[in-house]
C-alpha cells in the first residue's frame, strides 16, 4: 500500500471531532457545535485532503530524516484512505440517537438514524478481534492490544448491559486470545478481517432495516392507540439488538414505551406516562408558562441546548419572586450517565 497508511486510517477516522475543542467554551455551548461544521458534507470534502497534506509533511519532515533510506509515503493511497476514514466516522456518528447535521453551513437539519446504540461491543469485537488475530504485534504490540481490550471492557462494564452481554463479551475475548495463541498467525487467520468487515456492514444493514420496520410497528401500535403521533424514536438497547426504548411526540407530549422483536406485544406503548410538552404550578395559565419559558430560552446556554435537543419539554416551578426553569430532552432525561444531555436548569426573575 504506502508507509503511513495505519496513521493516516486513525488520524482520518478521528479528524471530525476536531469539534471537541468546543467544549472550551462550555457544555452546551459545544452541544449546539459539535457533529456540525467538522462534520458535514463540506467539510468532509477537505478534511481528507487537510489530514494526508499533514501526514506527507510528516513523512518529509521528520521520518524519512530520521530514516533517510526510508521509502517515502504516497500521495494517492494516503488521500483515498484519509477519505474512506473521514468518511466513515460521521456515517457511523449519524446511525445513533444523538444526532448529525450533514448539510453544514447550509443547512442545520439534524437527521438521526436510530439504529445502534452509541457503544456497539458486538462491532468492537468481531472486528477488532479480526485485526488482532490477523496481525503478528511484537510485545509492545501484545501490551498495547491487551491494553486496549481492558478499556473496552471498563466500559463494557460500566455502561448498563444486561448480564448475558457482558458475559458474551468476556467470553468472546477470551475465545479470541485462545486462537490467537493456539494457532499463531496462520494464513486462514490473517484472511479474517475481509469477512469479519463483511459481517459487521451486514450487522449494521440489518439494524437500519430493523429500526426502519419497528418504526412503522410503533406508529401503528400509536394510531391504534388513538394517538397522533407527529414523530417516532425507536432507540436501540444498550447491546440488545432485539429490544429497543420508543418515544411517540404528540402535539401535547411524549408518550414512552418499548418495541422488542422477542416477545408478545411487541409494541408497548404507556399513554398513562405521557410527558407533557410544558408544565408548571397549578393555576397558573398556558400562555403565563409559555411567556416565562420564552423568557428562559434567552439564556445562551438554554439556546445551545435547545438548538442540539431533539425532544424538548418545559417544567417551570415557582420560587418567590421568580421561577425555575427545567428543559429536558425526551430522549435522555433520567438516562444514567447522560450528564448534560438531560437538561439544564436555569431561574427567571418576574
Amino acid at each position: 500500500m504506502t508507509p503511513l497508511a495505519t496513521v493516516t486510517l486513525v488520524l482520518a477516522a478521528n479528524a471530525p471531532d476536531i469539534d471537541v475543542f468546543s467544549y472550551m467554551r462550555g457544555e452546551y455551548f459545544a452541544l449546539a457545535f459539535r457533529r456540525g461544521i467538522t462534520h458535514g458534507w463540506p467539510a468532509l470534502l477537505v478534511l481528507p485532503f487537510l489530514v494526508t497534506g499533514l501526514v506527507l509533511l510528516y513523512d518529509l519532515a521528520v521520518r524519512r530524516r530520521l530514516k533517510p533510506g526510508a521509502a517515502p509515503a504516497r500521495a494517492r493511497p494516503l488521500l483515498v484512505l484519509s477519505l474512506v476514514g473521514v468518511l466513515t466516522h460521521p456515517a457511523l456518528d449519524w446511525m445513533n440517537t444523538y444526532g448529525m447535521r450533514w448539510a453544514l453551513p447550509f443547512g442545520d437539519a439534524w437527521t438521526y438514524g436510530d439504529s445502534l446504540f452509541i457503544v456497539d461491543p458486538w462491532i468492537w469485537l468481531v472486528l477488532g478481534g479480526a485485526v488482532f488475530l490477523a496481525a503478528s504485534p511484537s510485545v509492545a504490540g501484545l501490551a498495547a492490544w491487551a491494553l486496549l481490550s481492558a478499556l473496552a471492557s471498563l466500559v463494557v462494564l460500566v455502561l448498563p448491559f444486561e448480564p448475558v452481554a457482558k458475559a458474551i463479551w468476556f467470553g468472546g475475548l477470551v475465545l479470541i486470545a485462545v486462537l490467537r495463541f493456539r494457532r499463531g498467525t496462520s494464513p486462514a487467520l490473517r484472511r479474517l478481517p475481509t469477512p469479519s468487515l463483511a459481517i459487521a456492514v451486514v450487522y449494521i444493514m440489518t439494524m437500519i432495516g430493523a429500526d426502519l420496520a419497528a418504526r412503522r410497528q410503533v406508529r401503528a401500535a400509536a394510531e391504534s392507540a388513538g394517538l397522533q403521533a407527529t414523530d417516532v424514536m425507536v432507540a436501540p438497547s444498550p447491546a440488545n439488538p432485539f429490544s429497543s426504548d420508543v418515544e411517540v411526540m404528540t402535539d401535547v407530549g411524549f408518550v414512552p414505551g418499548l418495541h422488542r422483536w422477542i416477545g408478545s406485544p411487541r409494541v408497548q406503548l404507556h399513554p398513562e406516562d405521557i410527558v407533557p410538552l410544558i408544565e408548571g404550578p397549578v393555576g397558573v395559565s398556558v400562555a403565563e408558562l409559555e411567556r416565562i419559558a420564552a423568557l428562559a430560552r434567552l439564556e445562551p446556554d438554554v439556546a445551545h441546548y435547545l438548538a442540539w435537543s431533539r425532544y424538548p419539554y418545559v417544567r417551570i416551578e415557582a420560587d418567590g419572586t421568580g421561577w425555575w426553569v427545567q428543559f429536558s430532552d425526551a430522549r435522555y432525561d433520567g438516562a444514567a450517565g447522560s450528564g448534560g444531555l438531560s437538561g439544564l436548569r436555569v431561574r427567571i426573575l418576574d
